[in-house]
């Protein structure tokens, strides 16, 4: 365009095409030229930068020069300089600065180690800074005494409180101060000043379960003195990984994560928490229903912290990252999570159980579960015991689903599981043997039976029906005549132990004698039908409690493996053959049964044609 512009005003003062060819040319290379000055120019000013940064004795000057540059956002920074502020001569400079900082939002005093009196010097210039929302202030005492800690917490919290500050974050990871250190900043998490707080992070700071009790009470005082005066605390982000909170600590800050509901993110890897702890946290992110992120890694769940923290899950709608990695969940956790990912966690991104003792058959339930997940990005399954034919049929299956690139390594598989593992000792299972003295409400209960109504107009029918499950019989299950279609009733879905009991017992009544084998079967449908119609988490904590039983799924705890019976896999036959067994049942079995036909090889025809129903179920959905 401006050449364009140039011909026309040469045009107009009557200049020939002679003149005009000359001053074009003229015009080209007196812009060459100053573009190579440019050049030139750029060349000299990039040489002196790499020269001074060169020769400089200390590069840690240029790099406090930069960090302490004001970049619009008022954070004052003196990240990672290393140094040993000791005294208040020691600190003058940095002092100065934020006396001068006018409208300082944010000191970052990271990576340097700061003695009492040091911090004291500090906080007598944070007493007018009303407007500090942001302090990073970990990794900040490296080499100080722990009784040192405190005291030099307690002068910066009491500054800004004097100050009036209202704190939106505050990091003080990677500080080893102990519980004496949590009631360092004790006062100042109780204050007007932590009303506003949204992210604290408290990562690596030794706190361990008196420290965990002290923090969980803090944060409660917040909350209620914040709501009496119409604003409550509405914590977004907490962080405090790698602090031996235990059961104890663990459950405490529990109560008061439920008080607030307002968690986004919530991480607490290596703590030393195990299923009693994992139950507690459960049950308290059930009540914050904006939950992003939950990241408990190398905790100790089992099946009872799995469970529970599957059910939580059932009620959360805006998770994108789970990080249950090194949590021991097991297959039957594992099962669990595929429930919930069946019918819920809309927009998860991350799926971490990595290292859970998982092994082929669950990991499979697992990767079956993802395939209806549009967001997903990740899904870790390495560490298991999935065996190498495991890991490569895993692989075919994402594969085959068109999200192999989400499978993160499987390099550090276990191998498979040795069969002759002991069971796990870790948590008291419950106790399915039954005896023999029991009166009727302990039958009932041990049986999956819930008495709803004692009233005499029920009592006879209630009693009939009571009476069959809890010891069935081919007489028994005659009697029953039309009441048979009323035992559904009696089942109580939420107990998947005694259901799978109530199952595998009228299973084993079956007879291919017409008459017998129609009253088994429409028994069958009845009480099946009402299982798997339940949510889907409840009909697939029944069907592995069932898989369990058949010795198909390696429990933990006191379950014992029935003693199989070809009845038991016809009935199964009949049923999935049933429009109550969704295609998500049948894929669950059929993976289960076709990587474990050995264990029923006692039935071995019953086997045959309940894998044969199954297949042709598999083959119809495609």
């Amino acid at each position: 365009m401006a050449l364009k512009h140039r011909k026309v005003n040469f045009c107009s003062v009557g200049i020939n095409e002679e003149e005009d060819r000359h001053h074009n040319v003229t015009w080209f290379r007196n812009r060459r030229a100053v573009r190579k000055e440019r050049c030139v120019f750029a060349v000299i000013v990039l040489d002196t930068i790499f020269c001074f940064i060169m020769a400089s004795d200390d590069i840690a000057r240029l790099a406090d020069v930069l960090s302490k540059t004001h970049v619009g956002d008022g954070e004052l920074s003196y990240k990672g300089l290393g140094l040993k502020l000791d005294n208040a001569e020691s600190v003058q400079g940095l002092v100065r600065d934020i006396e001068q900082y006018q409208g300082l939002r944010a000191l970052c005093l990271e990576g340097n180690t700061v003695g009492v009196e040091a911090a004291q010097t500090i906080a007598k210039a944070l007493e007018n800074k009303d407007l500090l929302q942001r302090c990073y202030w970990s990794d900040m005492f490296t080499g100080r005494l722990r009784s040192e800690i405190p005291t030099a917490l307690r002068s910066l919290g009491s500054a800004l409180m004097s100050a009036g500050a209202r704190l939106t974050e505050l990091d003080l990871s990677d500080n080893a101060f102990g519980p004496d250190g949590v009631k360092g900043i004790e006062q100042l998490l109780k204050s007007p000043s932590c009303h506003t707080l949204r992210e604290l992070r408290l990562n690596n700071c030794g706190m361990g379960i008196g420290g965990g009790k002290i923090l969980a009470e803090a944060l409660t005082e917040c909350y209620r003195k914040s709501s009496a005066v119409g604003a409550p605390l509405k914590l977004r982000v907490f962080v405090a990984g790698r602090n031996r909170l235990e059961n104890e600590g663990a459950s405490a800050l529990a109560k008061a994560f439920q008080l607030m509901g307002s968690l986004e993110e919530v991480h607490m890897p290596q703590n030393g928490i195990n299923y009693a702890g994992v139950i507690a946290l459960a049950s308290a992110m059930q009540q914050n229903p904006k939950l992003r992120v939950l990241n408990f890694n190398d905790n100790t769940f089992t099946k009872k912290g799995t469970l529970a923290m599957a059910q939580a899950l059932r009620h959360l709608r805006n998770v994108e990252v789970i990080n249950f990695g090194d949590c021991l969940v097991r297959s039957e956790g594992a099962i669990a999570l595929a429930a919930v990912l069946k019918e819920g966690l809309p927009i998860l991104k991350e799926l971490n159980v990595s290292f859970g003792e998982i092994t082929e058959a669950a990991a499979l339930v697992v990767a079956q579960a993802v395939m209806d997940k549009p967001h997903m990005e990740k899904v870790d399954l390495n560490g298991n015991c999935l065996g190498e034919e495991g890991c490569e049929a895993l692989r075919e299956v994402m594969e085959n689903m068109d999200k192999g690139d989400l499978l993160a390594s499987l390099s550090d598989d276990e191998g498979e599981p040795d069969e002759e593992d002991d069971d796990d000792n870790e948590e008291e299972e419950e106790d399915s043997s039954d005896e023999c003295n029991e009166d009727d409400d302990d039958i009932l209960k041990e049986n999956g039976v819930t008495r709803k109504d004692d009233s005499p107009t029920k009592h006879q029918s209630s009693a009939e029906i009571m009476s069959f499950l809890s010891c069935p019989s081919v007489e028994k299950l005659t009697q029953l005549g039309e009441m048979r279609t009323t035992l559904h009733q009696q089942v109580d879905a939420s107990d998947p132990y005694k259901a799978a009991d109530v199952f595998l017992k009228i299973a084993s009544l079956y007879k291919e004698e017409p008459e017998m084998k129609t009253a088994v079967l429409e028994t069958i449908d009845v009480v099946l039908k009402k299982l798997l119609c339940e949510t889907t988490f409840h009909s697939y904590r029944f069907l592995s409690i069932l898989l369990i039983k058949l010795g198909l799924l390696k429990g933990e705890g006191k379950m014992k493996k029935e003693s199989l019976v070809p009845g038991q896999l016809l009935c199964l036959e009949h049923a999935v053959q049933q429009d109550y067994f969704s295609q998500h049942h049948i894929s669950l079995l059929y993976t289960f049964i076709s990587k474990n036909s050995d264990a029923l090889k006692s039935c071995r025809s019953a086997s045959e044609r309940l894998s044969s129903a199954l297949q042709k179920r598999c083959h119809d959905q495609h």
